[in-house]
């Protein structure tokens, strides 16, 4: 029997991972964590209760202290197949989408106490080995150790078409414009941030999934993974 390995996720945004980690995770039976969901419900939270107003600028303080009133935590949903996220005991995994969330949860991830909370966390899920993560610093922070490694990208208009295509069908009255203007500047915040900026972990293997479907994106990184876990 082969021992159980970690895997780690990372990549800009709007780039398929969480929907990659999923299908792994699910393939392998592993345990998938959606990292950047526990960011998106700390900004949920601050934005619920007035901390931030959506201005790009709020009390890092305030955040901070507001912590301690937050709990996460992640539950199967058996209509879904998937994991639903729980802010307070209350299903956000919707309102965590949002492109109010979106505009706002880069500016929080850069504040330090946030992350060292998260990431806490984050380490403490993947103890026991058997989980694939997705985010922005999973490679490189989270799980340095992990023995697979992958660092997902696509071109930005296709990202952007992705997650207009993805909103929209949810009912989401936005342009395809403040999409693709959100995604740049989510870009350049995460890549240049001080604590735990996005980057290519060195041991990573990158995927440019700009033209892949998402089957041969699975197919591609379980045949990684398979071999990863008999060595």
């Amino acid at each position: 029997m082969h021992d159980r390995i970690n895997i780690a996720i990372d990549g800009h945004s709007s780039c398929g991972k969480s929907t990659l980690a999923k299908k792994l995770a699910k393939e392998l039976k592993y345990v998938y964590v959606d990292s950047g969901a526990m960011y998106r419900a700390v900004t949920l939270y601050c934005i619920q209760n007035g901390i931030i107003n959506d201005a790009y600028a709020f009390n890092e303080d305030a955040v901070i202290e507001s912590l301690s009133s937050i709990n996460i935590s992640f539950n199967y949903n058996k209509v879904a197949g998937d994991s639903d996220t729980y802010l307070n005991g209350i299903r956000v995994e919707d309102q965590i989408r949002e492109l109010v969330v979106s505009r706002n949860v880069s500016a929080v991830s850069k504040i330090r106490k946030v992350r060292e909370r998260l990431v806490h966390f984050q380490q403490k899920l993947g103890k026991n080995k058997g989980v694939v993560m997705d985010g922005r610093d999973i490679g490189t922070v989270v799980f340095p150790d992990a023995k697979l490694k992958i660092f997902m990208t696509a071109d930005v208009d296709i990202r952007a078409q992705r997650r207009f295509e993805e909103l929209s069908g949810k009912g989401h009255s936005i342009t395809l414009e403040e999409i693709k203007e959100n995604l740049i500047s989510r870009d350049f915040q995460d890549s240049t941030r001080i604590e735990n900026p996005l980057r290519k972990a060195e041991d990573a293997i990158e995927l440019d999934n700009s033209y892949l479907t998402r089957e041969q994106q699975l197919i591609q990184v379980k045949s990684w993974a398979v071999d990863r876990i008999a060595k």
